[in-house]
């Protein structure tokens, strides 16, 4: 089911509808499967930065991975505008000019035998085809435009002459420069400094009002995704269990493990320990998921259906949906239903 904001019938710049992956793993003779992504569906409209937030191993880096064509899904569809993406057996050039991938590690994502200039020659040349004579120019207005001035002294460093913030800005410009529609940006400041995170998120917001790209922003920072997407969908065991405006999920949260994570964020102010936090903490099966709701396990409001259910995603009002069985009162939310929130 379609996991989107208001009604409005403007096409979506990225659709992706009942997205899955199972991996298989072979221990001997035994073969298991694990169940990383379930039957996600989600709208990411232009302009728009939508934040997959949940725990570590939720399923938000491989919805990423799958849409940026690193990894093969096991089912579902995944459309750029109206072009069917996994239509191609390969992602072509021009796919991976629209669709550019900001890495979680700084560290990792740069070549170390290449200057920094070199980063940003590869994708003007060979995803823009931008001319011998005016690459220098364009990578030093590259590196300008994500605060790494003066841009022509940046080109000529190498990965370690940088600091970590300064790293990941050159991710930022080598992802900027085929001049995407579309940023997938996964923890882009998980590896950085507490004090470098706000500059980082505030090139992102600063690049999406000037270029009008959309974003799909993953994290398990809820702070950071309050303060950089218009929208915010929730993930847990590979189902997206909440979303809505960033600010209403954040302020009322409605599924259960939202406000789990809500009330992880340390708060001097609160006095008693929220009920939420004395649930269970078992991890959940992905190896053979139970037919019944994935957090029942470690829910405080666990009931006898929620452990012979999986519950539907239901609508909350006009903006919001949530996959609870405490809702089973509301509408239910139908695949296209819900688009892009104001």
């Amino acid at each position: 089911m379609n996991t989107s904001g208001s009604t409005s019938s403007t096409r979506p710049l990225l659709s992706v509808r009942d997205l899955s992956k199972v991996y298989a793993q072979r221990r001997g003779l035994r073969t298991t499967h694990l169940h990383v992504l379930t039957g996600a569906s989600f709208d990411v409209h232009r302009g728009e930065v939508v934040a997959l937030v949940g725990e570590s191993g939720c399923g938000k880096s491989t919805t990423a991975r799958l849409l940026a064509r690193l990894t093969p899904p096991t089912h579902g569809e995944i459309f750029l505008g109206e072009e069917d993406v996994l239509a191609e057996a390969k992602p072509s050039r021009r796919f991976r000019a629209r669709v550019q991938m900001i890495f979680q590690d700084p560290f990792g994502s740069l070549n170390p035998v290449h200057t920094v200039g070199h980063h940003l020659e590869r994708p003007l040349r060979q995803l823009r085809g931008v001319a011998a004579a005016d690459v220098a120019a364009r990578v030093h207005a590259l590196l300008d435009s994500v605060g790494l001035t003066p841009g022509a002294d940046f080109a000529r460093k190498y990965p370690h002459q940088l600091s970590g913030g300064q790293r990941q800005r050159v991710a930022i410009a080598r992802a900027l420069a085929p001049e995407p529609e579309l940023l997938l940006a996964d923890e882009p400041t998980s590896m950085l400094d507490v004090s470098l995170r706000t500059g980082i998120l505030n090139l992102l917001r600063d690049q999406r009002e000037r270029r009008g790209i959309a974003c799909l922003y993953i994290t398990h920072d809820l702070a950071s995704a309050r303060y950089l997407a218009d929208r915010v969908l929730v993930m847990y065991a590979g189902q997206i269990v909440e979303g809505g405006p960033s600010a209403e999920v954040m302020d009322a949260p409605q599924h259960p493990y939202t406000r789990l994570l809500l009330d992880a964020i340390p708060d001097p102010r609160r006095i008693h320990t929220p009920r939420s936090i004395r649930a269970s903490t078992g991890a959940p099966q992905l190896t053979a998921p139970p037919a019944a709701c994935s957090f029942a396990d470690r829910c405080p409001e666990v009931h006898d259906r929620c452990r012979r259910e999986v519950p539907a995603l239901h609508r909350i009002g006009a903006h919001r949906l949530v996959r609870c069985h405490l809702y089973d009162g509301g509408a239910g939310a139908s695949p296209g239903s819900i688009h892009a929130s104001a």
